[in-house]
């Protein structure tokens, strides 16, 4: 089973943009080392704990700084950007990174409602028109576009594998009619995953990128040498939570003592729907926890995203992490 990282890069109070950037590559550097196949970044806008917000220029920061990993979008944001632009973005990244370059797109706004509509006025319009604005990309990537009105040279016959990614069972459907590999967001929606991967996989139709259904599931890993410490470390985690729930946002919070305040939120409901596929402890917990959602999922690839605020926690995290799933590969699940 193949494993990746899901990067949002978060920006750790007192910290800056440009330190944020230089520990995504550190992360993503070692990540290749560590045998993670895949690097996505997300697109967030309006936020000041996450600095993803020109996701193509990160990922070639990225890609520059790595060698072999494969780097891409979890995800643009689609009905954000004009399909022809978000085309020559990735078609001039896969043109200078060859075949490491994957488009993973969505139809969320990544954002607010007001700031949405200053990306793109008529948002709403191309949230509807989000399937054929992923036909329009195809198009673009054809090689018989060349006698089109509209082109875009570069893109023409060019590698760049599209994924669908969501969090509710509509995506599911389109990625299945469509024969392209899904990506679900279970690291902060959890409800719908079964369900969607069921319609996924029963209404799949082979495509010329895909032939047989393929799936990831995002879930959130805070791994580290004992239980107690992964437990303080996911302090940062829980007040992260508690600003997005309460629409409080600020900076990544150093990590402290697991108060009994914050031991109370955890049993409220939306805490409990939030981080539900939150693995948090030691390597033999994770492992446990990893085991069986691979076993109740059945997903062809675990992506993982790590809130926290030290960068050396998060290299032990997910040196931990590769640890764990090269031993699942030996020691397989049911």
């Amino acid at each position: 089973m193949k494993y990746s990282i899901l990067e949002l890069a978060s920006v750790a109070a007192g910290s800056t943009p440009k330190q944020t950037f230089n520990n995504s590559l550190i992360l993503a550097q070692q990540a290749e080392k560590l045998g993670y196949h895949r690097f996505w970044l997300a697109e967030h806008h309006n936020t000041v704990s996450i600095a993803s917000s020109a996701t193509a220029v990160l990922i070639g920061h990225i890609a520059q700084g790595t060698e072999r990993i494969r780097v891409g979008s979890g995800g643009i944001m689609l009905p954000n950007h004009a399909p022809l632009i978000v085309t020559e973005n990735f078609a001039t990244l896969s043109a200078l990174y060859p075949d490491r370059i994957d488009l993973g797109l969505g139809r969320a706004p990544g954002t607010d409602q007001a700031t949405a509509h200053a990306i793109r006025p008529d948002r709403t319009h191309s949230v509807y028109n989000f399937p054929e604005e992923i036909t329009q990309i195809q198009k673009y990537c054809a090689p018989d576009n060349a006698n089109a009105s509209v082109r875009v040279p570069i893109a023409e016959g060019i590698r760049l594998p599209i994924y669908i990614l969501g969090s509710s069972t509509d995506s599911a459907w389109l990625a299945a009619k469509r024969g392209l590999p899904y990506a679900f967001a279970s690291h902060f929606a959890p409800n719908q995953l079964h369900e969607a991967l069921g319609i996924y996989h029963n209404h799949f139709q082979p495509s010329a990128q895909l032939q047989a259904p393929y799936t990831i599931a995002c879930v959130n890993v805070i791994a580290a040498d004992s239980d107690a410490a992964a437990e303080t470390l996911s302090t940062s985690l829980i007040r992260m939570v508690l600003g997005i729930l309460t629409n409080k946002r600020d900076f990544l919070q150093a990590p402290g003592p697991f108060t009994p305040e914050l031991k109370a939120l955890l049993v409220e409901p939306a805490f409990q729907q939030f981080l539900k596929y939150a693995f948090i402890g030691g390597p033999q917990l994770v492992k446990q926890k990893t085991r069986q959602f691979v076993e109740q999922t059945g997903v062809d690839e675990l992506m993982v995203v790590s809130s926290m605020f030290h960068l050396q926690d998060r290299l032990r995290s997910f040196e931990l992490f590769s640890e764990i799933m090269q031993e699942l590969q030996t020691d397989p699940v049911a």
